[in-house]
């Protein structure tokens, strides 16, 4: 069987990732057309960018074992599949329980992809993950930005926010044949012995698993939770839809150049402590803003600043933790398994507020009690000997890294 090319393979992987935002993102900006057509409830709404998550909360252990009987690459595969599939259905959607039961399949894919994602980084580029978790933060952040900048503009033009809701499917159908092309036509299926060898299960009694955990999951309340409020609450603070929608373009945007930088950065100064700190201070900063109603749009970027820094370290901080791809799946399984079931109180509870108060008021102070909160767990979550991990492994880059091609 012929190698396969590294470069292709990233290319893949890229393109894999890309998929993983847009059923979410394309939802926020057209939430109150949906709401008002289709006769939904604040609460209700906010189950489009809840249901994905909980499904990354609930399915990650079950795609876990799959992925150790199939091979990680076809389940991968498979995923970006049923995401494709439930895109594409929503040209049809006719009724709020339809358009949930797309999303719960959308979130079905999303769910396997993610954490089989960082196994593929673990197995396929080991000396090579700071930079390859980059590009997957960056994949992720591009495709939101693409799904929250472009779906209003698609939906005015289509006079159909159901065709732009399904557009993004393009992005499977293009992400499908370059999986086949790239990846799994090189690969096999494990053997029954080796399935047997490799398999290792989720480290619920690890004390350290848990902290990266609790740590992961209140990034993921924050993030969904802007991602679903914050064109409504720009909106209601007396800026057009259009602009609103631009602000939740922005936050997207920020998150690439700084996933760019960050790989470089890490190297300069490797402590995760300062990077985790950084983050949630810019966050922190931009909710404050937002709050004293000061500059929306820098608000948006400062707020965009903290996913960029904080998602790389806590998406490296699992596969850093343990020595092969399996136990790599399997932490990263827990990681975004648990931490995603609570991200998804995010968008609910911001949800349930709205209704209780009849405005966004409160949403911001909710928002910033969360990120303090997140600051204190992820000091915590963070190995004080992080520099010595980074040292290592720049040491071992020197000595192993291979450029991503042939």
């Amino acid at each position: 069987m012929r190698k396969p090319s590294l470069f292709m393979m990233a290319v893949a992987f890229i393109l894999a990732a890309l998929n993983l935002r847009p059923a979410m993102n394309s939802i926020s900006p057209m939430l109150q057309a949906i709401q008002r057509d289709l006769g939904m409830s604040a609460l209700s709404a906010s189950l489009l960018t809840s249901i994905p998550v909980l499904c990354m909360g609930i399915f990650p252990a079950f795609a876990v074992k799959l992925g150790q009987r199939a091979g990680l690459e076809r389940v991968i595969g498979w995923s970006i599949a049923v995401i494709g599939a439930g895109t594409v259905l929503r040209w049809f959607t006719g009724s709020s329980a339809y358009l949930l039961l797309t999303t719960v399949l959308s979130g079905l894919g999303i769910a396997a992809a993610g954490p089989l994602l960082s196994g593929f980084i673990k197995q396929h580029f080991p000396a090579k993950v700071p930079v390859m978790i980059s590009l997957y933060t960056v994949s992720m952040a591009v495709g939101a930005a693409l799904a929250s900048g472009l779906s209003l503009p698609l939906s005015v033009r289509a006079h159909s926010w159901q065709e732009s809701l399904a557009v993004w499917a393009i992005l499977a159908a293009v992400a499908l044949p370059v999986w086949w092309w790239s990846v799994l036509r090189h690969t096999r299926r494990p053997a029954r012995a080796e399935r047997s060898a490799r398999a290792a299960g989720l480290p619920w009694n690890s004390a350290k698993a848990w902290a990266l955990t609790l740590s992961f999951g209140l990034l993921a309340v924050l993030f969904f939770s802007v991602t679903a409020w914050l064109p409504p609450v720009v909106e209601h603070m007396g800026y057009g839809r259009a602009y609103a929608a631009n602000m939740l373009v922005l936050f997207s945007l920020t998150q690439i150049p700084v996933g760019l930088l960050f790989p470089h950065l890490l190297r300069r100064l490797p402590s995760r402590r300062f990077w985790l700190a950084l983050g949630a201070l810019s966050m922190a900063a931009g909710f404050l803003m937002l709050w004293m109603s000061v500059a929306p749009w820098l608000a948006a970027i400062l707020i965009g600043i903290g996913p960029g820094v904080l998602f790389p370290v806590n998406l490296m901080m699992p596969i850093e933790a343990v020595s092969d791809a399996q136990q790599a799946t399997a932490w990263s399984a827990m990681t975004q398994s648990v931490g995603y079931v609570i991200g998804a109180i995010g968008p609910m509870l911001l949800g349930v507020i709205h209704d209780a108060a009849g405005s966004y008021t409160l949403l911001i102070p909710v928002l910033l009690a969360v990120t303090l909160a997140m600051a204190g767990v992820q000091q915590l979550a963070a190995k004080p000997g992080a520099a010595k991990v980074i040292n290592k492994q720049r040491a071992k880059e020197k000595e192993t890294a291979l450029p991503l091609a042939e």
